[in-house]
């Protein structure tokens, strides 16, 4: 179901165009939407989005550069293994990248520019939660209030991903794979990081991979991304800084993103909230949208109060 009101457009960060989606009243207060890793806007199910519009918000949501119908950044790559920036990551220190979470954080506050939008509730997942803490603290006057969904803040020590998980993400077919070997890793990848106890109808995932496929299929942009994650080093400081209330939600099923990474956001960041799902993982899953859009509405009520 596509939410009644929707418009488009491209904001312009630096160089790049940063295709958006804006939803539901203008003059209601603005909520911006971050997905993660190689993930398009539409991950931010419309179905998700018209839940947040029926409690009176407008719903921006947008493709990360690199992804989607955003600007891509072809030919560009910082030569050699990953393995060191990996490791150096582990460690909570920085790596050369092409560009840094810092720079995917202009990039939604440049979507909030083009939008007139002074201030706007801010929910990341994933890489989203860790591009909106940097949001959070390096424009902090346009943050009104913070959620992070199954995100990290990557300080050192943190248990790493499980492999089988992290394999699954970062290593896909061929960019040039037909369209069926796509999907079908597409649903090996949802039965990795997916959420065991809600686990979605296969013929759902393929639906929805296929309609993402179709929309951009660009797994060339997940190495720079991931480049930007493992080259941006802890985000304790940038945690430090923030000052909007703030809740964290987690799986405690994730084994891609370990339940250790939420809780040490929610640590890190004064008052923060931290909630824990059962039976959740790195996903969305349908049956928890109700109890995850009145924790997110609860800490957007407390930014207002």
């Amino acid at each position: 179901m596509q939410p009644d009101t929707v418009r488009t457009g491209t904001a312009r960060s630096g160089d790049l165009d940063i295709y958006y989606e804006d939803m539901g009243n203008p003059d209601d207060p603005a909520v911006l939407l971050i997905m993660g890793l190689g993930a398009q806007l539409v991950l931010w199910r419309n179905e998700f989005c018209q839940k947040l519009i029926e409690r009176g918000r407008r719903v921006i949501r947008f493709d990360n550069r690199d992804v989607g119908l955003s600007s891509k950044l072809d030919g560009l790559r910082i030569e050699g293994s990953q393995y060191p920036s990996m490791i150096r990551s582990a460690l909570g220190r920085r790596s050369p990248a092409v560009y840094t979470l810092e720079d995917m954080a202009d990039d939604a506050a440049a979507v909030l520019d083009h939008l007139d939008i002074d201030r706007a509730d801010i929910v990341g997942a994933s890489m989203g939660g860790m591009i909106a803490q940097v949001v959070a603290a390096r424009h902090a006057q346009r943050t009104r209030s913070l959620g992070v969904i199954f995100s990290s803040n990557n300080q050192a020590a943190l248990p790493p991903p499980d492999p089988r998980a992290l394999y699954a993400v970062i290593k896909g077919p061929p960019a040039d794979a037909p369209r069926d070997v796509i999907i079908d890793n597409a649903v090996r990848v949802s039965r990795v990081i997916g959420s065991p106890a809600y686990r979605a109808p296969e013929a759902k995932i393929r639906a929805e991979a296929a309609a993402g496929y179709d929309r951009n299929h660009y797994p060339v942009g997940v190495a720079r991304q991931f480049g930007a994650i493992m080259g941006s080093g802890s985000l304790r400081h940038y945690d430090h800084r923030i000052s909007a209330p703030t809740v964290v939600l987690h799986g405690l099923a994730d084994r891609l993103m370990r339940p250790a990474g939420g809780r040490a956001v929610a640590n890190n960041i004064d008052g923060a909230r931290l909630v824990l799902f059962p039976g959740m993982a790195h996903d969305l899953p349908e049956q928890l949208w109700d109890p995850i859009v009145d924790q997110l509405d609860l800490t957007f009520s407390a930014a207002a109060g």
